[in-house]
C-alpha cells in the first residue's frame, strides 16, 4: 500500500463545489450500506500522471526570499508528501486539492527540455541561476522513469546556465556524471536537505522521500565526485525537530557537507489546516506548543516569510546557534556559481567564435 502523509483532501479554497466520493455499488468490493461508515478515511488514490502542456519551461519570482528569480519545474505536485510543504496550494490553482491531490495527482512537463532549450537559445533570455525544485522536488520518484530533471541538467550544460538544485532524494546521485561538468564551469549549486535523522519521524512526515541515511550517502557521493554540496536543514519544526540541529550539521559535516543553510516551517494557507490535523493524529501533546512557537515567528496567520528574521526570542536563539555549529565545523565553504561560462550552442550556419573563455578548475 502506498503510504501518504494525509487521509485528507480539504476543499479547494477556490472552488464552489467540493467533489466527495460514494461507494461503486458496482464494485466487487461494494461495502454494505449497513456497514459503510460515512466518517472513515476513503482509501487512498492510485498515483496519477497528468500531462501539463504549458508553453513556458521558466518561472519568474520577485521574492526577496528566494535565491533565485527564475526557475524550472518539470513537475507539478510532488510524490513525496511532506505535510509541511509550502507548495501544497499550487495545486489549488488547478482546481485540485492541496491534499491528497497534491500528492497523488502529478502533473509532468514531458516538453520541458525542449521548452528550456527554447527559452535559452532566445536573444531575450539574460544568463542567470535557475532554481530547480523552487516548487516540488525535481527528483521526486517518477523522475527515474522520465529523467525529464537529468535532460533538463543536459540542456544546462550545453548552455553553461548555471542552476541551484534542492532535493531531499537519493536519485540526484545518477547525475553526477552531468553535475561534476557543470561543476567545471561553476554552473552548480546543490542542497541536500535533511529535515530529521529519526527515521521513523521521517516515515510519517515526509513518506516517500529517501530515509536520513541515504541523504547523507548522496551528500557524500556528491563530494566524493569533487562537487561540492551543502545540507539544508529545513523546514526547522519548533519543539519537535529543532533539537536535531547540531547532529544533522555533524552528520552532514561528516558526510562531507561543504556549507549549511536552514529556515523554520512556515503554514501558507491550505497547508496549516492539513498541518494541524497532522499534529492532532501523530503528536496531540505537543500540537499547541508547535503551533504557539510558530505564531511567534510567523505571525498569527503562521505564514509570514520573514520567519527568522522576525524578533523573536526562539528565532535569535537559533540563529546564534546555528552560527556557533557551522562556525565549529567549518560549514562555510562556498562555491562560487557564475554566468561566465554561458554560450549558446551553435545553429546550422553559425560559425566558432574566434576565441572562448577559459574553463574553471573543478579544484
Amino acid at each position: 500500500m502506498t503510504n501518504y502523509s494525509t487521509d485528507q483532501n480539504l476543499p479547494n479554497r477556490f472552488e464552489r463545489f467540493h467533489y466527495a466520493s460514494d461507494p461503486d455499488p458496482q464494485s466487487p468490493h461494494a461495502i454494505d450500506d449497513l456497514d459503510y461508515d460515512p466518517g472513515a478515511p476513503e482509501p487512498h488514490p492510485l498515483t496519477q500522471f497528468l500531462p501539463d502542456r504549458t508553453r513556458n519551461i521558466i518561472a519568474t519570482n520577485e521574492s526577496n526570499f528566494a535565491p533565485f528569480s527564475a526557475s524550472i519545474n518539470p513537475y507539478r505536485g510532488c510524490e513525496h508528501g511532506c505535510i509541511y510543504c509550502f507548495a501544497r496550494p499550487t495545486h489549488e490553482y488547478l482546481s485540485l486539492s492541496a491534499g491528497l491531490d497534491f500528492e497523488s495527482k502529478i502533473l509532468v512537463k514531458h516538453n520541458a527540455p525542449e521548452l528550456l532549450r527554447k527559452a535559452l537559445a532566445s536573444p531575450k533570455w539574460q544568463p542567470q541561476v535557475l532554481g530547480c525544485s523552487g516548487v516540488t522536488d525535481c527528483y521526486q520518484p517518477i523522475e527515474r522513469k522520465l529523467q525529464l530533471t537529468r535532460r533538463c541538467l543536459e540542456v544546462l550544460l550545453d548552455f553553461r546556465n548555471p542552476v541551484n538544485i534542492t532535493t531531499k532524494n537519493h536519485l540526484i546521485t545518477r547525475d553526477i556524471d552531468i553535475l561534476t561538468q557543470l561543476h567545471a564551469f561553476q554552473c552548480v549549486h546543490i542542497f541536500i536537505s535533511v529535515t530529521t535523522l529519526d527515521p521513523r519521524l521521517a516515515q510519517i512526515m515526509e513518506p516517500r522521500t529517501s530515509a536520513p541515511t541515504y541523504r547523507l550517502d548522496a551528500i557524500r557521493k556528491l563530494t566524493s565526485a569533487g562537487i561540492p554540496v551543502g545540507v539544508l536543514v529545513a523546514p526547522i519544526i519548533p519543539a519537535l525537530t529543532d533539537h536535531e540541529l547540531p547532529r544533522i550539521l555533524e552528520a552532514a559535516e561528516t558526510a562531507g557537507a561543504h556549507f549549511a543553510a536552514y529556515d523554520a516551517l512556515r503554514l501558507p494557507p491550505g497547508v496549516k489546516d492539513l498541518f494541524t490535523h497532522w499534529l492532532e493524529t501523530h503528536f496531540p501533546d505537543r500540537k499547541e506548543k508547535i503551533l504557539n512557537r510558530l505564531r511567534s515567528l510567523r505571525g498569527d496567520s503562521l505564514n509570514d516569510r520573514r520567519g527568522t528574521h522576525r524578533k523573536d526570542p526562539w528565532a535569535d536563539q537559533f540563529r546564534q546557534l546555528f552560527r556557533l555549529h557551522t562556525a565549529r565545523l567549518r560549514l562555510n565553504k562556498h562555491s562560487p556559481i557564475t554566468t561566465d561560462h554561458f554560450r549558446r550552442p551553435l545553429q546550422h550556419g553559425e560559425q566558432l567564435p574566434l576565441f572562448e573563455k577559459p574553463v574553471a578548475s573543478s579544484q
